[in-house]
């Protein structure tokens, strides 16, 4: 008896289910319907290889490809002898009505605030950043007319010092030479992102981090269609803007999926005005000054909490990466 094929999974799954679905959701449905049979992959993203399936399918076969795709953001896709029986876009306006309707019942018990505790220990333990973080709280910007400080502030700023990577002799001559290790950091954070709100977040982050050495907009979901893969690689291509993904069940396995583009001068205008507005970023300036002038680091940045607390706030949380 031959095995279950990638094909196989794609034909059944869509028509056992009957509307288009993405890649991911032909995985998903596959695993929840027992239409995968005895297929195994030891691939980390078996939806990712059914997504080029079909979009290699469509561009070879044209016409007469056995599948066919209903949508582009999210690419979604549909059995052609199915599309030929029924109404396609009503079956696509049916399905897209459903999941709002789901999306909107099973609402986060969370918000993005409670993720930042998360990111405060991811950065602070991981090897690129070894920053200390501080959350900003837009609510404390000074008021100002309406539109003139939007997407100003940034969610968190980071800051790291090279106190314990170098000795004190190597920290002196970059002293005498005028020269810095420190680099400052800033975050964006979303609870999810995808094509419904990926230009506005990437754009938000743009505005407010790109004063910065390195600017990240981070999420603890993030679509893996390949169609928005390509497009937020587009993105930081072209703006530099850098993208973290959370992992609440491995925090430390949280992964910088493409990289900041390093900034090597700090906007210091941007700097200035973000420390008039915002009391918290002027607080930040003033424990960075501080720090520096000890040359350890002895001041109150965001807590970092340990891993069996943090266990404890994610669960207490809710938080999950579960869509």
């Amino acid at each position: 008896m031959a095995k279950t094929t990638f094909w196989d999974i794609i034909e059944r799954t869509i028509e056992k289910v009957g509307t288009p679905l993405s890649a991911r959701e032909i995985w998903d449905k596959a695993n929840e319907l027992g239409t995968i049979g005895d297929f195994t992959t030891t691939g980390k993203t078996p939806w990712a290889t059914i997504a080029a399936y079909c979009y290699t399918a469509i561009n070879s076969s044209g016409d007469s490809s056995m599948i066919i795709q209903t949508s582009e953001r999210p690419a979604q896709f549909f059995l052609r002898r199915l599309s030929e029986k029924v109404d396609v876009q009503k079956v696509q306006k049916k399905k897209d009505t459903e999941v709002a309707k789901k999306e909107k019942t099973e609402a986060k018990k969370f918000n993005e605030r409670d993720l930042h505790s998360i990111l405060v220990a991811y950065s602070y333990g991981d090897s690129h950043f070894k920053a200390n973080l501080k959350t900003i709280y837009h609510e404390n910007s000074s008021k100002a007319t309406k539109g003139q400080n939007e997407w100003l502030h940034p969610d968190l700023v980071g800051v790291y010092f090279p106190f314990r990577d170098y000795n004190t002799e190597t920290l002196e001559i970059q002293s005498h030479l005028s020269i810095t290790s420190i680099k400052l950091f800033s975050f964006e954070i979303k609870i999810c992102l995808n094509f419904g709100n990926l230009r506005q977040s990437f754009f938000q982050a743009v505005s407010n981090s790109s004063w910065a050495n390195e600017g990240y907009l981070v999420a603890l979901n993030i679509d893996d269609d390949p169609t928005f893969k390509d497009e937020v690689r587009r993105l930081n291509n072209a703006f530099g803007i850098g993208i973290i993904n959370l992992n609440p069940e491995n925090v430390y396995e949280s992964e910088i999926l493409f990289p900041s583009r390093i900034n090597p001068e700090i906007d210091w205008d941007t700097v200035n005005r973000l420390a008039n507005e915002n009391s918290d970023f002027n607080t930040f300036l003033k424990l960075i000054a501080e720090d520096c002038k000890l040359g350890k680091v002895k001041s109150q940045y965001d807590k970092v909490l340990k891993i069996e607390e943090l266990t404890k706030y994610i669960k207490d949380k809710g938080i999950n990466k579960a869509l």
